[in-house]
C-alpha cells in the first residue's frame, strides 16, 4: 500500500468505499491511521502483526460493528479491516452485512412496521423477508472462516425487526447466526408477548438472545422475558442504565450473569446526560469491567462509540482510546 494511502481507513468511514488488506498492510494501516499514543499493543510489531487479541484478564473485549464504524451497512471485508486495525479480536455485528455477504437485496432503509409505512421501505422488506426463506447459507461459512482466519470471532449478531418476522424468518436468523459462529443473538427489547414468541425460537435452537435496553429500561423489564423462555437473555447497556436510573448495573449484572449475553461499554453522565469519552461520565466502567474479570464472566464486553468526535481527531482514534480505557482497567 502506498505510504499516501494509509490513512484510507478513516476515508473509508466517511465514503463507504469497499477494502480488503493483506495481513502486512493492516499492520501498516493501523500504524499510519492512529496516532502512536493510542497505538495498542498488538498495533506495535506494524509490519508483521500478530492476530488481533483483546481478551486481556479473562474479559473478551469486543465492538459493535459497524454501528462504531458509523452506519449500519459496511462491505464485511471493509469491517474485518477495521477491526483488525484495531486489534480487536470479538465483535457484536449487525446483520446487513452478513447478508449483503451472502447475496442478499439492499437492507431495508427502517423496519417498515406500524400503520403507515414507507411504502419503498415495505417492498424492501418484503423482498427481503421472500429472499431469507430460500437463502442458502453456505457462504455464512465462508464469512466465519475469513474472519476467524484473520483472528475476529463474530460472538454476537444484531438483528431488526425480530418481532415482525414470520416464522420462517426466525428459524432463519438463529441458524444463520449459528453459522457465522456466533454465541447468541441481540435485538432491541420489546413486550412480555413478543420477547415470549421469540424467546421459544431461542430454546428450540438452544441460542440466548440478549434484549437491548435504553435508559428507560430497568430490571423489571428483563423479569417477563426471562421467565417466559430459558434462552432470553439480556444485552445491558451500563451507559443507558447509569442515565436513566442514576446507579450502578453491577448488582443487576452479577445477579443474572448467567442471562448476560453481553455488555455495552459506553459512558454517559447521570440524569439522562450525554455520552462522553470513556472515564469523563458517570458510567461504573472500571468498576464492572473489574467485576468480569474477578467473577469470571465469560461474556462480551462491547464497546459502544457515542460520544461526538473531538475536533483534530477521527472515529478510529477515538475507538482506539476507549479500547486502551477498557484495557487498561482490566490490566490495573
Amino acid at each position: 500500500m502506498p505510504a499516501a494511502c494509509a490513512p484510507c481507513v478513516i476515508d473509508a468511514f466517511r465514503y463507504n468505499r469497499p477494502m480488503s488488506y493483506t495481513r502486512r498492510e493492516f499492520g501498516k494501516v493501523a500504524a499510519a491511521a492512529l496516532p502512536a499514543t493510542v497505538l495498542l499493543p498488538s498495533m506495535v510489531t506494524a509490519q508483521t502483526p500478530a492476530k488481533p487479541n483483546s481478551r486481556w484478564a479473562g474479559v473478551h473485549v469486543g465492538l459493535n460493528v459497524p454501528y462504531n464504524y458509523g452506519g449500519r451497512m459496511m462491505p464485511a471485508d471493509q469491517v474485518l479491516a477495521n477491526t483488525v486495525a484495531l486489534g480487536i479480536s470479538a465483535l457484536e455485528m449487525r446483520a446487513q452485512p452478513i447478508e449483503a455477504f451472502l447475496g442478499g437485496p439492499p437492507t431495508p432503509g427502517a423496519v417498515g412496521s406500524g400503520r403507515n409505512p414507507d411504502p419503498a421501505v415495505a417492498e424492501q422488506v418484503a423482498a427481503l423477508r421472500t429472499w431469507r426463506t430460500s437463502a442458502s447459507l453456505q457462504k455464512a461459512a465462508d464469512l466465519r472462516r475469513m474472519y476467524e482466519t484473520a483472528g475476529v470471532f463474530i460472538e454476537i449478531v444484531k438483528w431488526d425487526g425480530v418481532f415482525q418476522m414470520s416464522d420462517d424468518e426466525l428459524d432463519y436468523i438463529f441458524q444463520l447466526s449459528k453459522a457465522v459462529g456466533a454465541k447468541g443473538l441481540s435485538t432491541e427489547i420489546s413486550g412480555v408477548e413478543q420477547t415470549r414468541r421469540v424467546g421459544q425460537f431461542a430454546d428450540k435452537h438452544q441460542l440466548m438472545i440478549g434484549y437491548h435496553g435504553h435508559a428507560e429500561t430497568g430490571t423489571a423489564e428483563y423479569a417477563a422475558p426471562f421467565t417466559s423462555a430459558k434462552f432470553n437473555g439480556a444485552n445491558v447497556d451500563i451507559g443507558h442504565f447509569i442515565a436513566g436510573h442514576n446507579t450502578s448495573p453491577a448488582p443487576f449484572i452479577a445477579e443474572h450473569a448467567s442471562r448476560i449475553t453481553h455488555l455495552h461499554i459506553k459512558d454517559r453522565r447521570r440524569n439522562n446526560g450525554v455520552n462522553t469519552p470513556f472515564g469523563e461520565g458517570d458510567t461504573p466502567i472500571r468498576e464492572i469491567l473489574q467485576m468480569m474479570r474477578d467473577r469470571r464472566f465469560t461474556f462480551q464486553a462491547t464497546i459502544e462509540f457515542e460520544y461526538p468526535v473531538p475536533t483534530g481527531s477521527t472515529r478510529m482514534a477515538e475507538i482506539a482510546r476507549a479500547i486502551e480505557y477498557c484495557r487498561g482497567c482490566l490490566l490495573a
